[in-house]
């Protein structure tokens, strides 16, 4: 055998162990595991729904629960979705509109943060339920209401996020900037907020996904339609089927919205998802 035919060892693919930290690993072991994270709890509820043990009316199956979806969909389920997909990225929109500039001023500048983080945080632990009569008094029950309830749940905590990703830029970078002689306005524009643009786009990310808990606190405030409706009114009549499907609903369009904007991500900080 030619010693040409013989693989040296700066050619051996490096080992990718299972339980590296931060290590690696190959996209076929990422597909197995992830779609063993998705049918082991599925097949955990048929085993358990099927035993006998619990009773059908606490417990449907996932057949109970595909044929409710069934029936749905011939009764609006389409309608039910799209416009609870309005209200969620209706309410997230708006606080996204006025937290990041409020986020990036307090992470900023020290005598805003002295000045708004407090009260912020203070607002941030109150219930967003407990907003619902004050909302209905202020704004009436149209939809501009539900859409302040899912406001209220998400831009307290969405100004903090933003405030602490931009603390989060390396003061060398903002010192580096001035001594160079960049004013103020350039330091925020050129040295901040390119730093923290992917820690904010995952800001958002996260902020979506609590702005969908919301949906069923906002469709309290006199709804007739939507999928946090169908579950209270389904709630009332113990279709606890019909509860499954829409719990399973905003789970599922959840789901595809954060891997969107995981997705935006990577195509837009390519460099971050980089394999090494």
């Amino acid at each position: 055998m030619s010693t040409s035919s013989v693989q040296t060892p700066e050619f051996l693919p490096e080992p990718q162990p299972w339980w590296a930290v931060r290590g690696t690993i190959p996209p076929r072991r990422a597909l197995v595991l992830t779609a063993l994270g998705l049918l082991l709890p599925l097949l955990g509820w048929m085993a358990l729904a099927g035993s006998g043990w619990v009773d059908p009316v606490f417990l449907p199956g996932p057949g109970a629960v595909l044929a409710r979806l069934a029936t749905w969909w011939a009764d609006g389920l389409l309608e039910d979705i799209g416009i609870s997909t309005l209200r969620v990225l209706g309410g997230w929109a708006l606080s996204a509109l006025v937290a990041l500039p409020l986020g990036l001023l307090i992470g900023s500048f020290r005598t805003l943060q002295a000045l708004l983080e407090p009260l912020t945080d203070f607002i941030r632990y109150m219930p967003a339920v407990a907003f619902v009569p004050l909302v209905m008094v202020w704004i009436g029950i149209d939809e501009g209401a539900k859409v302040a309830v899912i406001f209220i749940g998400t831009f307290f905590q969405m100004v903090l996020m933003v405030a602490e990703d931009i603390r989060r830029v390396p003061q060398a970078q903002i010192e580096a900037a001035q001594t160079m002689g960049a004013s103020r306005r350039e330091v925020v524009e050129r040295v901040l907020v390119p730093s923290a643009k992917p820690a904010l786009l995952d800001t958002l990310r996260v902020t979506m996904g609590w702005a969908w808990t919301y949906l069923v606190v906002a469709e309290l405030v006199a709804a007739s339609s939507g999928l946090g409706f169908a579950i209270l009114k389904a709630q009332r009549f113990l279709q606890t089927d019909k509860i499954f499907a829409g719990i399973v609903l905003i789970g599922l369009i959840g789901l595809v919205i954060d891997q969107g904007l995981r997705w935006a991500h990577r195509r837009a900080f390519p460099y971050l998802h980089a394999r090494h």
